[in-house]
């Protein structure tokens, strides 16, 4: 199985740092891409966790970085109108060059995201129906023939121009690990995409979505399974979890010790972190997304030669 490892932008702790400059993070961008990782990531959020706006700024990074594939970690499309979304994909598709990978998710349920919503005029208990409905008018539009769409965004005769690099569309993978995140990997996207568990665990769990999509009608084949992990790599243990949850907080507001029930996090050497990525690659994950918890030039060296050396 061919592995793929990507990296996600820091837009949200440039932001928390007070530079908003876009200029450092396509510099990071062209970095990793020279030091092999195979695709570049960034989160979204508009009030709740201030970042760049993520679709923008993929633009700007296809530019500079020119092989790696371009994702979303992960995009609410329930707070965008789907038929503006699917122009601004088709478009950002074509400007890749069909490098895109939309990564989707429903957005948890804690006071600022549920403020996020009611200041973007969206009832946030819709918002899987709002996700669901407006993805598929999405993949309608971008087949290029002429829509007629009877739901919460009538629309009559559209007909979309230009229509993805990428015939279809680009590929669309859904975040969360609940039972209802896995069943809509399984019958309605191209890859599962959550933020943990562990290794053994998510291979149960992959399993699962493998046999839902058989179920289905589907090729379970067909599907990606990915997973989105936090890294603090230190030669000093201690020193490496107080980062890890120091970053944790700082990023959510939220204590560490119940972000880490959820979120896969690793913490500790250059070689343990080796191992424990191995683990997920043994457990079928075929694309695994890293966040670094910060100093990005030296995890982003450190992870080139902890790859080299594992020959992944």
């Amino acid at each position: 199985m061919t592995v793929r490892i990507g990296y996600l932008l820091p837009t949200r702790e440039q932001i928390m740092e007070g530079r908003p400059e876009a200029a450092p993070l396509l510099s990071l961008a062209e970095q990793a891409e020279s030091l092999g990782f195979d695709s570049l990531w960034v989160g979204d959020s508009l009030l709740a966790r201030p970042r760049h706006e993520p679709l923008t700024l993929l633009a700007a990074v296809s530019g500079r970085a020119r092989r790696a594939a371009l994702g979303t970690a992960v995009l609410l499309p329930a707070l965008r109108n789907p038929v503006l979304l699917a122009h601004q994909v088709a478009t950002l598709d074509q400007a890749s060059e069909g490098r895109l990978i939309l990564g989707v998710g429903i957005a948890a349920d804690v006071p600022n995201i549920r403020a996020e919503f009611a200041a973007a005029g969206v009832p946030f208990e819709k918002r899987v129906g709002r996700m669901l409905e407006g993805l598929r008018l999405c993949r309608a539009l971008w087949s290029g023939d002429a829509v007629d769409w009877d739901g919460r965004w009538p629309v009559t005769k559209g007909q979309l121009a230009p229509v993805p690099h990428r015939p279809g569309g680009p590929p669309i993978w859904i975040g969360g690990s609940v039972p209802a995140s896995r069943d809509r990997a399984a019958r309605h996207f191209d890859g599962w995409f959550p933020t943990g568990p562990s290794a053994p665990v998510w291979a149960e769990r992959w399993s699962e979505v493998h046999a839902t999509a058989k179920a289905a009608g589907r090729n379970p084949a067909d599907l990606t399974g990915a997973i989105y992990l936090t890294i603090a790599i230190d030669d000093n243990a201690e020193r490496a979890e107080q980062k890890i949850n120091n970053y944790l907080e700082a990023y959510y507001g939220q204590p560490a010790a119940s972000l880490r029930e959820w979120q896969a996090c690793f913490a500790g050497s250059a070689s343990a972190a080796g191992d424990w990525i191995q683990g997920y690659i043994d457990a079928g994950v075929s694309h695994l997304m890293l966040r670094f918890a910060g100093d990005h030039d030296r995890h982003l060296t450190t992870f080139a030669r902890i790859r080299a050396e594992r020959g992944w």
